[in-house]
Parts: C-alpha cells; sequence; structure tokens
C-alpha cells in the first residue's frame, strides 16, 4: 500500500515590517504634534519652536504621505489653514485667554502642517505633469 502523505500549512498573517522610515515620520508626527499643542500652550512666540515645526513638517511631509493619502491630507490642510485664521478669540469671554491659547495652539499645528501640505501639493503636480 502506497500511502502519500498530505502536509497541511497553516498560513499565519505576515507579521507587519516597520521600516526605519515609516518609524522616523510616525515620531516625527507625534513629536510635532506634541510641539505643537505644548508650544500653543506655553510659548506663544518663539522663533526656535516654529523652526522646529517646520523642520518636522519637512519629515512628515516627505515620509509619512503616500499617493493615496495626498488628496485627503490637502483637503485637511486647506481646512486647518483655513480654521488657523484666528477665529477662537471670542471664546476669552468664557474663561480669560482661552481663546488666545487655542489661536495658538491651532496656529502652531498649521506651521507644522504646511510644509507637508506643500511637499504633498509639488508631489502630486508632478504626478499630473508626467506624460500618460
Amino acid at each position: 500500500m502506497n500511502q502519500t502523505k498530505q502536509t497541511i500549512r497553516i498560513s499565519r498573517p505576515k507579521k507587519q515590517k516597520w521600516h526605519v522610515q515609516a518609524i522616523i515620520g510616525m515620531i516625527g508626527f507625534f513629536g510635532g504634534m506634541i510641539l505643537a499643542v505644548v508650544a500653543g500652550i506655553f510659548w506663544k512666540d518663539v522663533a526656535g519652536i516654529s523652526l522646529a515645526l517646520v523642520i518636522l513638517g519637512i519629515i512628515v511631509g516627505i515620509l509619512n504621505i503616500t499617493e493615496k493619502d495626498i488628496m485627503p491630507f490637502l483637503v485637511a490642510a486647506i481646512a486647518l489653514v483655513v480654521v488657523g485664521s484666528g477665529g477662537f478669540n471670542i471664546l476669552n469671554d468664557l474663561i480669560n485667554g482661552f481663546g488666545t491659547i487655542l489661536n495658538s495652539i491651532v496656529g502652531h499645528i498649521a506651521t507644522f502642517m504646511v510644509p507637508a501640505a506643500i511637499i504633498s501639493a509639488v508631489r502630486s503636480m508632478w504626478r499630473l505633469a508626467q506624460p500618460s
């Protein structure tokens, strides 16, 4: 009697590999958001903070934004810049200084996101300009 052995393979989901770029981009994004909020609360007009936010925004724009994420990211960035134009000062009537703090936080987040939005927009335009 000739019996053949059949092996059953159970496929396991592959573990997601974390690339160094993804880790740096993730740290840059969360670091930038945390820095923007903390700076908005405690340090309203510090040039060094703004420079750090711009550098982190460039890192996020290069490493984090993929081709499929460009349009939703640009829409969110445009909305953020529009909202960040200073509409929270009315809240100072409720709690003294609260509107100013919110304006500062949103302004710092916009400072962080604008470089990433510029990079994403240029990448999108470059892709559109390529011959089909």
